[in-house]
């Protein structure tokens, strides 16, 4: 099934102490039918949406038949990010209504209602691994296996950082989204990234490539998003924190039952690697099972979506699940 659902989280109090009679969330089904197969939880970043497998998946590389998330195996389940202004489903007026553990929150109280008892794994990139993180954290018997790439259970100052500098190009320009958007661009890649592909070189209207690259970014974002979509999606970024509701991360982290796999970027500008080596350290130092690798590549950011056959490589031993006879046949009489 991929298709677009909608399940609806009744009598929700968010963090902030509002009231919502329903808050709507829309969401996708991949790969095996519910309940006959493990299921994983593929959580969306910044500009992504719940359309990770099939023709214009984001994430087909990764997820799909035979792949390193194989629908063969598992069901894949996808929500959107509520706001995120996929098919035009906007929640609340306000970009700041919800923070990302609200969203982790109505993500596991979504699953519940689906009659879900447990996932394989919950898995995401950039914010999409926060919301993880956080998910990990408020639902601990719920999650077997935690994989977050490319992100941090907290915004660190420099992404609070970041995404102030969005919000005031989003507030003061005369074409926000577009011009935000090449800003991000320039930390989601690198130097050596940049260099490697444009080098210094000029297109036939004697412009430098790599200016028209970035021009081109600003035109296809704001082609496809909504200036409030994008200061939700921002907001969020900047509010992953798993400590807020605890002393400290210790104490958060202590409530964490699954088996984390964090996956870093060697040449990460935006979540730097050596916060990842850092928390993973700490989890040891508490008896968590908690493994770090890292995608070596000159793409930054980014290489979450261009390194497939490294991230590949790291997802295996996460994702290789043996099904039984019994299993496929009971799949194939439903």
């Amino acid at each position: 099934m991929d298709t677009l659902n909608y399940i609806t989280i009744h009598n929700y109090k968010s963090n902030k102490g509002r009231h919502f009679s329903g808050v709507k969330l829309s969401y996708q089904i991949f790969g095996q039918h519910l309940h006959t197969a493990p299921v994983v939880l593929v959580n969306h970043a910044l500009t992504g949406n719940s359309n990770v497998a099939g023709e214009n998946g984001w994430w087909t590389e990764i997820v799909g038949n035979n792949k390193a998330i194989d629908t063969n195996i598992f069901t894949i389940l996808a929500f959107d990010i509520p706001g995120n202004g996929h098919q035009n489903l906007e929640v609340v007026n306000e970009y700041d209504a919800f923070t990302a553990n609200d969203i982790a929150r109505l993500f596991g109280l979504a699953i519940i209602e689906l009659q879900i008892d447990e996932l394989y794994a919950v898995i995401g990139g950039s914010l999409g691994g926060g919301i993880a993180w956080e998910m990990a954290v408020e639902f601990p018997n719920l999650i077997q296996n935690l994989v977050a790439i490319a992100t941090d259970w907290k915004a660190t100052d420099w992404i609070i950082g970041h995404n102030k500098v969005q919000f005031q190009i989003l507030e003061n320009s005369d074409k926000p989204l577009h011009d935000a958007r090449m800003m991000a661009m320039l930390y989601y890649r690198t130097p050596a990234s940049f260099n490697q592909r444009f080098g210094r070189t000029l297109n036939k209207e004697g412009i430098y490539n790599i200016e028209s690259w970035l021009l081109h970014h600003g035109d296809k974002l704001q082609a496809r998003f909504t200036l409030h979509a994008y200061k939700v999606m921002t907001y969020l970024l900047s509010s992953v924190d798993i400590s807020k509701k605890y002393k400290n991360e210790q104490e958060a982290f202590s409530r964490i039952r699954a088996k984390v796999h964090v996956i870093g970027i060697n040449s990460d500008l935006l979540f730097v690697p050596d916060e990842n080596k850092i928390t993973v350290a700490q989890l040891k130092a508490i008896g968590k099972d908690a493994t770090y690798t890292e995608i070596d590549s000159v793409h930054g950011h980014d290489a979450f979506l261009i390194e497939f056959n490294q991230l590949e490589n790291h997802l295996k031993s996460v994702f290789k699940v043996k099904i039984n006879t019994n299993q496929l046949l009971k799949r194939n009489l439903v």
